[in-house]
């Protein structure tokens, strides 16, 4: 046992003025994994504790993200003082770092800046429902780098933060998840406008997810070329785009019965042909 004692602790390598064992290399990744495992178990424990206090997902992201920084550091500080390793043994490497950092990677720190800003200010959360020019979804995480999107269809989509801060980002749900949409339809000439709104008012009152402060309002909104046309406004309370199309769509439905119930026809193109001269079939 003497002689694997004396093995272990001859020195192997000298560092900044301290000397290295084998002994202290073999309990530095004992203690890494270790800690690395108690900052995982610990973690988990601490979102389940702020799940049941009823925290929003975002302040239990910033928490958990800021407590997972701080125990690293902690980590690697006392790995440090385990080792009697100073961090003034680090300058150089610190100051090659940041050279680095200065010129290859300013998009990364852009990014990880604007990630935490996102994070603290709360201009977007999790669960909100974003429009970025083609891309609309809703946000499922905001990272240090990234933010992830969740498309309608499925498709995930990584945001790079400093995107999110420097360009014009839609938030519909922002404020609140109150939502406006429009059913267009258009009737026939010669219909009974005055029964088409209240057929139309009808069709949204009946539908259980529309809102009834702020009303349904119906506009006649134009004279078409070949129909009148009539404009539904609705409000739901929902965070979804989905949502909005399966309602106007159970609108739509209900307006083509009561529509078919009161004799009233949906417009279609049409157009009149008018013939000069003479007009002969030939067979």
């Amino acid at each position: 046992m003497e002689e694997i004692i004396s093995i272990l602790e001859q020195p192997l390598l000298t560092f900044a003025g301290k000397t290295l064992t084998m002994l202290d290399l073999l309990i530095v990744p004992t203690v890494l994994l270790v800690g690395v495992i108690f900052i995982g178990w610990s973690t988990r424990i601490l979102k389940k504790v702020m799940r049941r206090r009823d925290i929003t997902p975002d302040a239990i992201q910033v928490i958990t993200r800021a407590y997972w920084i701080i125990a690293y550091v902690m980590l690697f500080l006392g790995l440090l003082s385990l080792l009697h390793i100073p961090l003034t043994a680090f300058a150089f490497v610190s100051g090659a770092i940041a050279i680095g950092i200065g010129f290859g990677a300013q998009n990364i720190i852009n990014n990880f800046i604007s990630g935490w800003i996102l994070m603290w200010e709360r201009p977007i959360r999790i669960g909100d429902f974003l429009e970025m020019g083609d891309i609309r979804g809703t946000v499922e995480s905001v990272n240090t780098r990234s933010t992830r999107i969740r498309r309608n269809d499925g498709v995930h989509v990584l945001i790079p933060n400093s995107y999110l801060l420097e360009n014009t980002v839609i938030n519909w749900t922002l404020v609140d998840k109150l939502m406006r949409t429009t059913v267009r339809v258009g009737v026939a000439y010669g219909s009974n406008v005055k029964a088409v709104r209240e057929l139309m008012e009808q069709a949204a009152n009946e539908h259980p997810e529309v809102l009834n402060d702020p009303p349904a309002v119906v506009f006649f909104e134009d004279f078409g070329d070949n129909a009148l046309i009539f404009d539904l406004k609705l409000w739901i309370d929902s965070g979804e785009e989905r949502d909005l199309r399966r309602i106007r769509s159970d609108i739509r439905f209900r307006l083509e019965e009561l529509f078919d119930e009161a004799n009233i026809v949906v417009a279609f193109p049409q157009r009149d042909i008018h013939v000069d001269g003479q007009l002969q079939i030939t067979r």
